[in-house]
């Protein structure tokens, strides 16, 4: 009857074509290109139909810096150095401003100082916004920094060149029965293979949902098709009924699809977008067309490889590597495209991550848990309570495919049956109850070994089973879950690759068979994708004068070493505590393990006392040695840690734990320590103790000391005298950061924890006091901003009985698409929070700190090669600053990197602000920015992240440490709770009045 229907519609119409397909022809030699064969050798052909092909040893002494030109060396720079070849063969391709190879040396680069002088002086901003719905982030305040020594470096941008006249069509898709995304995009492929001439010869690309984009417009406005494709029958249709087992046919299924024009649009926008650097009109950035190029640059890759997110995975990078627990690691890379200032740039890189293996559902449960570790040898074996949840939980969103007979079919686990297999029955058509055990050995004379093991359920809302061991897991799954130590450790080796072989790996994959100039798309649009990496300058900031204690004396300190660390062998650190009354527990170890905690506390007094801290050579009790399992009973944890703190007449700073390894019950530990009883405590582990070095004892002081109220290091120039312009020693200013950490991403429940930081002390601004929230699920907003900022602000008015004048506000985990939402609200609350004292109104700037980016620098070989000491498989070094050429063409952001980077290849912190009522240039917030990174308190060398942004991560972090425990025991009650309707928020346990105050997430 559809068939006849469908013959009826096949008249074209001028502005909508219906085409039906042709049963005349053979079509299963072209099924065939499409991988849907039928092969009866199941077993061994299975992949066949999956569609996806701290306080560090110092080093030796490096030699200092040399570059390869003198500091006023005239040389030839430019925004883009290397001229694209395809530039001269092709007119037509916009160029923004900022890419037409300019002649700029680098004694230029230096006397824009000039300039900034003027700016730095005689710039005025528009007034603030009153309304919210106003803002519009901020724009670069010059057109670079200029302080620090001029470097040449590569980035992996590669340069993206288009034809503003090129018009993109943008079209709706709708396919009818909804496919997955696999064989949509089968269905995409046979369209355009079968229907060229209605999609008037177009090559179009495809994002994988209801978008289609076309560089020739197709012949109707609306068009429907019917496209037939061999898919094999579903499972159950027949609510009760088990999944359907027979030995199936393949079968071949029609799909209606409708396209329907949307929109026409060219790329004129976006060049004006870019040409536009230093535009102050806040025009937004022309989002459709940048997406639709990002489309185009992503079909060819997403054709070849394993997408997960943004990034594309194959076998052919290098294979797999099993990490251990039913996991494998998978190398791949990552493309983005981003406007910057040279033009559009694509952004290239190396990427590893972690996949389930595909392999037999017993045998992945061997792997992934312990308590499973020999079921193969123990068939008979069942599952407690307890470990079901575990086994619930490692399957629970797996998809799966049989292994009894031949199919393409795929299931998705939603759960565990309650029964075991064997007893476990279902209802055939006829109303006849049947056993499984039973009914396999019926149909396909196969017996059922693990009898005792519970059933899949391969369905939401009716009993659909599976058998455990018949299922095999399918391939190209990303492992969601969390790693474990072991695996993540060699995921880390797997990407640890030192900056040549990085940035080699880089360009095989721009140029390779699988990357995103593989293919014809990107021509079919007239893109042109240098395979070049983008050459440019950067800065090297001079590191600032440290402040360090020598017997009651001041110190000072420049870290003169190439790698930036510093010592403190002869030196104490800048502040000091004193220790009177702690208390040791040893949670577990041996005999002999526990005969080194005599020598363990006098060594940690003495290299407490070199380092100018005061720690009691006497425990107000005698080490309190405990059973590791102590830690799996939270009421007698808690009377115990109660009992040290009576011991001390309820005034106990400090309990060290000695733990025999890392165990959970540390979350439990923490929690009733800073929230109950109202002490710190500082955690280590036996191991460390068998060879006590100088290094790990350091390690420990330096934690204790700043818990406890006491700090490492101080800048020797204060701010005030390294920013006069802003910066007032009698006018203080408040540094904040901020953080949001979400539970994994198999967890549907659990709240996220917010935390905010804030400086208590000025202009040292090297203590910080902090509030944590749990909020919503996944809310990245901070919800409760308002008080937590409020609260903040009341601790600075204690501690300097005055308000900050100057509010500057580091804010991690934001992602660009939500800055002008997370701007909008946070700022709003902030000024909120300002607003409870009458008349108060400080200037604030909100600065996004984004950890999570892919952006490299890498030493330009070429100028490195020239010197003596070459540098090229080394990383940039610290104090590595850009803000030209790859950044944003009008915002005001930059790249630093802080930090020397011992493995690996650095990743410099990207900082985008997005508000400056306080009119920074960009020297100053540089600088201010990459001094406070040699303030953090727990090691003697420049961090990565800017402190405030990093301590807000550390008690986020400390905030999710208080739900942990309680989130495992209701992971499993609460399996089926839906996203779209987390759960009420768990409130935090409040912190005891004595903790607020001190860095007790250090």
């Amino acid at each position: 009857m559809e068939q006849t229907e469908n013959s009826n519609k096949c008249n074209s119409k001028s502005t909508t074509a219906k085409i039906c397909p042709n049963n005349n022809n053979n079509n299963n030699n072209h099924y065939i290109a499409f991988g849907f064969h039928h092969n009866t050798n199941n077993t061994n052909n299975q992949n066949q139909y999956q569609t996806y092909p701290p306080l560090l040893p110092l080093p030796p002494l490096l030699p200092p810096l040399q570059l390869p030109f003198p500091q006023n060396h005239n040389f030839r720079s430019r925004t883009h150095v290397h001229k694209p070849s395809f530039n001269q063969n092709h007119p037509f391709l916009a160029t923004p401003s900022d890419s037409k190879i300019q002649e700029i040396s680098a004694s230029k680069v230096l006397q824009r100082q000039n300039d900034v002088s003027k700016q730095k002086y005689g710039r005025r901003v528009k007034a603030a916004a009153t309304t919210t719905e106003s803002l519009v982030v901020a724009r670069r305040p010059d057109s670079g920094g200029v302080e620090g020594q001029v470097i040449s470096l590569l980035a992996n941008h590669f340069l993206v060149q288009f034809d503003p006249s090129q018009r993109i069509f943008h079209y709706d898709v709708e396919i009818s029965p909804h496919p997955s995304k696999d064989i949509a995009r089968l269905i995409k492929k046979k369209l355009v293979e079968d229907h060229s001439v209605m999609l008037s010869g177009a090559l179009p690309v495809y994002d994988g949902g209801r978008t289609i984009y076309s560089p020739i417009e197709f012949q109707n406005n609306k068009i429907e098709f019917y496209i037939s494709l061999p898919i094999p029958s579903s499972g159950s249709n027949k609510s009760g009924e088990m999944v359907k087992l027979q030995k199936e046919e393949q079968q071949i299924k029609l799909f209606r699809v409708n396209i329907k024009l949307i929109s026409k649009f060219d790329g004129k926008e976006l060049n004006s977008y870019l040409n536009k650097e230093g535009d102050d009109s806040g025009s937004p950035l022309p989002q459709e067309y940048l997406h639709a190029l990002d489309v185009v640059l992503r079909e060819s890759p997403t054709e070849k490889c394993i997408t997960a997110g943004r990034s594309f995975y194959s076998s052919c990078m290098g294979g797999e590597k099993d990490i251990g627990g039913g996991a494998v690691a998978l190398r791949g890379f990552f493309q983005s495209l981003r406007p910057t200032q040279q033009g559009l740039a694509l952004n290239v890189d190396f990427s590893v991550t972690a996949f389930h293996e595909s392999i037999g559902v017993i045998t992945y449960l061997e792997k992934r848990l312990d308590f499973l570790h020999d079921i193969s040898h123990r068939k008979t074996r069942g599952l407690t309570n307890d470990e079901k949840k575990e086994v619930e939980k490692a399957l629970k969103n797996i998809r799966v495919f049989v292994c009894h007979r031949e199919t393409v079919q795929r299931y998705r686990i939603y759960s565990l049956t309650e029964e075991v297999t064997e007893n476990l029955c279902f209802q055939d058509r006829d109303g006849k109850i049947l056993r499984i055990v039973n009914y396999f050995k019926d149909h396909y004379n196969y017996d059922i070994l693990y009898r005792n093991l519970p059933c899949l359920q391969i369905s939401r809302s009716k009993p659909c089973y599976l058998p455990m061991e018949l299922c095999m897991i399918c391939e190209g799954q990303k492992f969601l879950g969390k790693l474990s130590d072991d695996q993540t450790a060699r995921i880390l080796k797997m990407g640890c690759q030192r900056p040549r072989e990085r940035k080699a790996i880089i360009d095989r994959v721009v140029t390779g068979s699988v990357g995103p100039t593989s293919g014809n798309h990107a021509s079919d649009f007239k893109l042109q994708i240098s395979k070049e990496m983008t050459q440019l300058y950067g800065r090297i900031l001079q590191p600032p004068k440290l402040k360090l204690g020598d017997r009651g004396q001041v110190r000072n300190l420049i870290p003169s070493r190439l790698d930036r660390q510093w010592n403190l062998l002869d030196s104490h650190v800048f502040e000091g505590t004193r220790v009177e009354r702690w208390a040791l527990m040893s949670f577990g170890g041996t005999s002999d393990q526990k005969s080194h905690i005599p020598k363990f506390i006098n060594q940690l007094c003495q290299r407490c006392e070199q380092l100018g801290i005061f720690l009691n050579k006497n425990t107000v009790l005698n080490p309190q040695f405990e059973p590791l399992h102590l830690l799996n009973n939270v009421k007698n944890l808690e009377t115990k840690l109660n009992k040290l703190h009576r011991a001390s007449f309820n005034n106990l700073q400090l309990v060290i734990c000695v733990m025999e390894r890392k165990h959970k019950g540390y979350a439990d530990l923490k929690r009733i320590a800073e929230t109950s009883i109202g002490v710190v405590t500082q955690c280590c582990l036996y191991p460390n103790l068998g060879k006590i070095s100088s290094q790990f004892l350091a390690n420990l002081a330096l934690k204790i000391n700043a818990k406890v109220g006491g700090c490492t290091v101080a800048l020797y120039n204060s701010l005030p005298s390294q920013i006069p312009r802003l910066f007032k020693h009698d006018c203080p200013v408040i540094f904040m950061g901020a953080d949001v950490t979400h539970p994994h991403p198999l967890d549907d429940f659990s709240p996220s924890v917010a935390a905010v930081v804030g400086s208590v002390n000025w202009p040292a601004a090297n203590k910080y006091v902090s509030r944590m929230r749990s909020q919503t699920h996944r809310q990245e907003i901070i919800q409760d901003l308002s008080t937590m900022v409020g609260e903040i602000i009341d601790d600075f008015y204690e501690e300097l009985l005055k308000l900050p004048e100057r509010i500057i506000f580091f804010r991690d985990g934001v992602s660009e698409t939500q800055f002008l939402k997370v701007l909008k609200e946070e700022l709003q609350a902030i000024r909120m929070a300002c607003s409870r004292f009458p008349g108060y109104k400080p200037p604030i700037t909100f600065v996004v700190v984004q950890k999570r980016h892919h952006t490299r620098l890498f030493p330009c070989e070429l100028d490195l090669s020239t010197t003596k000491n070459t540098l090229f498989n080394e990383n940039i070094l610290p104090g590595t600053v850009v803000d030209t050429v790859i950044t944003h063409p009008s915002e005001f952001d930059f790249y630093l990197c802080s930090h020397w980077g011992v493995k690996g290849t650095s990743r410099p912190i990207h900082y985008h602000v997005l508000w400056d009522e306080n009119q920074f240039t960009s020297d100053e917030l540089q600088k201010l920015v990459y001094n406070l990174c040699y303030t953090f308190v727990r090691c003697t060398k420049p961090i990565s992240l800017v402190p405030p942004a990093y301590y807000a991560h550390l008690a986020a972090y400390r905030g999710r440490l208080y739900l942990e425990r309680s989130d495992l025991s209701t992971l499993t009650r609460s399996s089926n709770i839906s996203r779209a309707a987390p759960p009420k928020t768990t409130p935090l346990p409040k912190l005891t009045e004595n903790i607020k105050k001190l860095m007790f997430y250090c």
